[in-house]
């Protein structure tokens, strides 16, 4: 079973419905905000969040919580980026947190 499948079947297993979306090498998002709380999990490459409280570089399984109205912006790393996401109501996630791959 692949890395992808086991972050997919951990998110599943909190009742979460994870999509999954890609960016290639050098992407970026500009600075902007959702009116849902999402967690965001890397299955392949790299990406760094800029959050008010610094940077947020995620590999391949670490986990990013992120409330509802957040302002933050995104880069991918050289290799690309493949992550998991999915959404939950406004108000489920209290602050922005961070989790390393196994931690969680």
């Amino acid at each position: 079973m692949g890395e992808a499948t086991i972050l997919r079947e951990r998110l599943m297993g909190e009742g979460l419905d994870p999509g999954a979306w890609s960016n290639g090498p050098g992407d970026r998002y500009d600075t902007h905000d959702h009116t849902y709380d999402k967690v965001i999990v890397v299955t392949a490459g790299t990406i760094t969040f800029g959050l008010g409280e610094g940077p947020a570089a995620l590999a391949v399984g670490d986990r990013l919580e992120l409330p509802a109205r957040t302002h933050h912006d995104a880069s991918v790393g050289p290799d690309g980026v493949v992550c998991l996401e999915a959404h939950l109501p406004a108000g489920t996630f209290a602050s922005v947190t961070r989790r390393e791959a196994g931690s969680w």
